[in-house]
């Protein structure tokens, strides 16, 4: 075998070590990167698995039974409660929101003798917030202007009392106990106010039943009810959901002083800096306020003044280690 020969099988030889080791290496590299694929893929199942969430074998709406023995009962509550639950981002919210606002609803439902379970209907409705719905309905408790009207809620260019809890909350409960006088059912109640109490006794008498659960009601209004019902179990027991909110990341009910004001107010910035506030932060504790003015006759309104250290009281409390993830 001459020189040029033993070069060339010299060159061939390399050449395919060269290619065994690459190929070597790629094996080792391609197996590396199918571990760690199927690592991470079973971390991925077990960290975010999902889950069927079981129903309770009985659960009532305001002191009244709901008959989860029948199936087409059960499958619209299960569906309403895969579809809270599983909508974090806006059942954190509801949880967090909660914390603020049902502190004021609670005692007004009470003292009108309206069941508690009736605070998830705001949940419901605006999910907490003073929003607008395509109908024109407005506030927590989502009134029409003919029906805000007629429940004593006033509506001017500069005052809307929709967009006040208080007065809102008050309202709704006016409607509640003048539907339970016609109904003398609580689940029919709040039915009908999602449909209107006109709605209800038409189905009502063209169907000849007096029972929620056996009407069959447009899509929304069949959906409501247990709508309502599976934000009350959710959000009374928000671990159980798989839900865990740390106390002091719950939104805390506002901090105010209270001025009586009879007579007209003429530029609210103003006003608002006379009390060490902001135009900002009073229309945030008075919603209802919709204007920068406000003429007053024969009327006394109630202002909300900010407390001066709330603003920054959440920020100071995160320097607190000793919160604990809270069960309610």
């Amino acid at each position: 075998m001459n020189k040029l020969s033993k070069n060339i099988l010299s060159k061939i030889g390399i050449g395919l070590a060269l290619v065994a080791i690459a190929f070597g290496i790629f094996q080792i590299f391609n197996f590396s990167i199918n571990h760690d694929e199927n690592i991470l893929s079973n971390e991925f199942a077990k960290r975010h698995a999902v889950y069927s969430i079981e129903l309770p074998k009985q659960i009532d709406f305001a002191g009244e039974n709901v008959p989860l023995e029948n199936f087409d009962i059960r499958e619209s509550l299960d569906r309403e409660i895969h579809v809270n639950a599983y909508w974090q981002s806006q059942t954190i919210l509801f949880i967090k929101k909660a914390n603020r606002f049902f502190p004021i609803i609670e005692p007004i439902l009470k003292k009108n003798n309206i069941p508690d379970d009736f605070k998830y209907l705001a949940v419901a409705e605006s999910g907490l917030a003073n929003v607008v719905s395509p109908s024109g309905a407005r506030g927590y408790w989502q009134f029409l202007d003919n029906t805000a009207k007629e429940y004593n809620l006033e509506i001017t260019d500069e005052v809307d009392e929709r967009y006040c809890i208080e007065k809102s909350t008050q309202a709704a409960c006016d409607f509640f106990n003048e539907s339970y006088r016609v109904y003398k059912n609580w689940t029919l109640v709040a039915a009908s106010y999602n449909m209107g109490k006109g709605g209800i006794n038409k189905q009502i008498e063209r169907q000849n039943v007096r029972n929620y659960y056996d009407l069959l009601l447009n899509e929304e209004t069949a959906r409501y009810i247990f709508r309502v019902i599976a934000l009350k179990l959710i959000l009374s027991s928000p671990e159980k959901f798989g839900y865990h909110i740390l106390q002091k990341d719950k939104y805390l009910p506002y901090e105010y002083d209270t001025v009586h004001v009879d007579s007209t107010v003429s530029n609210f910035t103003d006003f608002a800096a006379s009390y060490e506030t902001s135009y900002k932060m009073l229309k945030l504790f008075n919603p209802w306020l919709r204007d920068i003015s406000l003429p007053v006759k024969n009327k006394i309104y109630i202002i909300k003044i900010p407390k001066k250290d709330f603003r920054l009281k959440v920020f100071e409390s995160l320097d607190d280690n000793s919160d604990s993830l809270q069960n309610e």
